[in-house]
């Protein structure tokens, strides 16, 4: 048992392989409201997001989780962490409309839009750094990573490509970011979510089977009405 649970452990643990210093992880559902998080290192949020973050545990939360209320998020989640000896600042955040979060105090360094094109839909955007404030260390890599809510049927140069069925995402190095480089993102997408297709698969399933069933039945009828009359009688 032991064994297993520690399997599982690092099974779940897999995405975290790459560790970023900085990242936006949205999941998003097809009406274009969602979930985000926001990790990176305090003078990171401070460089891109414009907030500054202090020192002490519960003022970083309080400020950040004032910068996300303030842009009409539902704050879930603010926390603190430590990893290699850093700090981190997290935020999870739930929104009604991925096409609003553009603009907002929470997301000056972030441009997001949804759009429908055809019978399908279109997530396109850019990470664009503001003008960097302070010295941060420049180590480590930032990304953008969604969560989609259907089929992907093209991206454009995400960094794994589709992974899992439904995860793109896309990274470039902390220092280019703090040099000003703009990260760009594309992805065409089906307008129904996979949960509807699914459902509507099993419910298709489920309705031929018992056509199949219902047929069945009435021929077993018929046939033993058939029998049991005998055969018809001669002239």
């Amino acid at each position: 048992m032991r064994w297993l649970a520690l399997t599982l452990l690092a099974a779940a643990s897999l995405r975290g392989c790459v560790a970023y210093e900085y990242e936006h992880e949205l999941w998003v559902r097809v009406d274009g409201s969602g979930t985000v998080n926001v990790t990176g290192r305090p003078e990171l949020w401070t460089a891109f997001k414009g907030i500054a973050v202090p020192a002490d545990e519960d003022g970083a939360r309080d400020a950040a989780r004032k910068l996300f209320e303030s842009s009409g998020l539902r704050v879930r989640r603010v926390t603190v962490t430590q990893r290699g000896g850093r700090d981190y600042l997290f935020v999870s955040a739930d929104f009604d409309d991925v096409n609003r979060l553009t603009g907002t105090a929470a997301f000056p360094d972030l441009r997001i839009a949804l759009r429908p094109e055809g019978d399908r839909l279109r997530l396109e955007g850019t990470w664009t750094p503001p003008p960097a404030r302070g010295a941060p260390a420049d180590d480590g890599q930032m990304a953008v990573r969604f969560h989609l809510p259907s089929k992907v049927y093209e991206h454009t140069n995400a960094m794994d490509g589709v992974e899992r069925g439904n995860i793109v995402g896309w990274r470039q190095d902390v220092r280019q970011a703090l040099g000003g480089g703009s990260l760009d993102f594309r992805a065409l997408i089906d307008r129904r979510s996979i949960l509807v297709s699914t459902v509507g698969l099993f419910a298709a399933a489920i309705m031929l089977a018992l056509s199949i069933l219902g047929g069945l039945i009435l021929w077993v009828r018929r046939h033993g009405t058939r029998s049991l009359a005998g055969p018809p009688p001669t002239a």
